[in-house]
């Protein structure tokens, strides 16, 4: 990771962590963690398949509005490119740090979710063939987000359904820079 990344990392948690504790002070709460997992389909652009993306996350509202949530991603081995000169397979893993929104619909336990924060998109491509065409480790840093929605299922449980965007991974192989996004189902637990 370089040094600028490494420091956008650090700033973007410090702050997440300040502006909620001085939200959990301003508002006299204390902050309710919760734990979860999810699974689900991690889409790059120009890959033959779709991996399936598994992995699990965390966080803390400090209101009843915002909080942050930290994830860890990673998917399974799928084909990239299937043609003869270009036989590969690929597999990644996400690290992400949020800041949070929520908002209860009235009069029901149904809440929309929004995420936005900093995450690194890390991409491993495998080749298969003699030429090594499209093999290495590709990876990048920066915006990423999400949007979904959730039934709590008892005051200290949920799941939520996501649309997530990750940053681009630049120059992977000869198809140079990829979007990558997942959609997942996932389940929490709050302490």
């Amino acid at each position: 990771m370089k040094l600028f990344q490494k420091t956008l990392l650090a700033v973007v948690a410090g702050s997440l962590v300040t502006v909620g504790a001085q939200a959990a002070t301003n508002y006299g709460m204390t902050a309710q963690p919760y734990i979860g997992a999810k699974v689900g389909q991690y889409d790059l652009d120009a890959a033959k398949d779709a991996a399936t993306s598994y992995g699990i996350y965390g966080g803390a509202k400090f209101t009843p509005n915002f909080g942050v949530e930290a994830e860890y991603m990673t998917t399974s081995d799928e084909d990239f490119s299937t043609t003869l000169v270009e036989k590969s397979e690929y597999s990644a893993d996400v690290y992400g740090l949020y800041a949070t929104y929520d908002y209860t619909f009235p009069g029901s336990q149904m809440y929309a979710k929004g995420r936005l924060g900093v995450a690194k998109n890390e991409v491993k491509l495998d080749s298969k063939n003699v030429l090594g065409v499209n093999n290495g480790d590709y990876s990048d840093t920066g915006v990423a987000g999400g949007v979904g929605v959730g039934y709590n299922l008892a005051p200290n449980a949920a799941v939520e359904l996501a649309y997530d965007w990750y940053p681009k991974v630049k120059d992977v192989g000869n198809k140079g820079d990829l979007d990558a996004s997942g959609i997942t189902l996932g389940a929490n637990f709050k302490f």
